[in-house]
């Protein structure tokens, strides 16, 4: 009798599934052979190119070793909060050139007295003056009409404007 050898068996090796890729479908019908060959080839350009390297990126730098000079940190600290304090309403401090007294001759003395005086109390006694007696134009309120008194101050000037009149009371102050 003649027997038969068995064949050994074969171990059962797990196999691990094919990857499947994607192919876009073309318009055009082809045959189905021809389909598989021109995806095989697809797939395999495909994977050369996801297969190249990528480029490394720069590794940081390590700080450089601590040195013990004597050279000072730069170290910005928070402006502190300042207090507020109310000021004190204190008065300004003239000029001491301004508050200089003027002796002011004969014909300003009616108006403004003997005294010598600084120069913007002379301004403000002919301004009190003027007031007094109704001499500012009613119509053009920068020009001044003159009376007897301040008509010797200005001169010939029967009318004068506010400007001209410090220039013409100026001449008649002295030192």
């Amino acid at each position: 009798m003649a027997t038969a050898k068995k064949k050994p068996a074969r171990k059962a090796t797990a196999k691990k599934p094919a990857k499947k890729t994607t192919v876009k479908k073309t318009a055009a019908k082809k045959k189905p052979a021809a389909k598989k060959k021109t995806t095989a080839k697809k797939t395999t350009v495909k994977k050369k190119v996801a297969k190249k390297p990528v480029a490394k990126k720069t590794a940081k730098k390590k700080p450089a070793a601590k040195k013990k000079t004597t050279a000072k940190k730069v170290v910005k600290k928070a402006a502190p909060k300042k207090k507020v304090t109310k000021k004190k309403a204190t008065k300004r401090k003239p000029n001491p050139a301004f508050m200089a007294p003027w002796t002011p001759s004969e014909a300003l003395a009616a108006i403004v007295g003997k005294k010598p005086l600084p120069r913007t109390e002379v301004t403000k006694k002919i301004w009190v003056y003027i007031k007094k007696n109704k001499l500012q134009d009613t119509k053009n309120r920068r020009m001044i009409n003159a009376d007897a008194t301040l008509g010797k101050v200005f001169g010939s000037k029967k009318q004068v404007s506010m400007f001209e009149m410090t220039k013409l009371v100026g001449k008649h102050l002295k030192k």
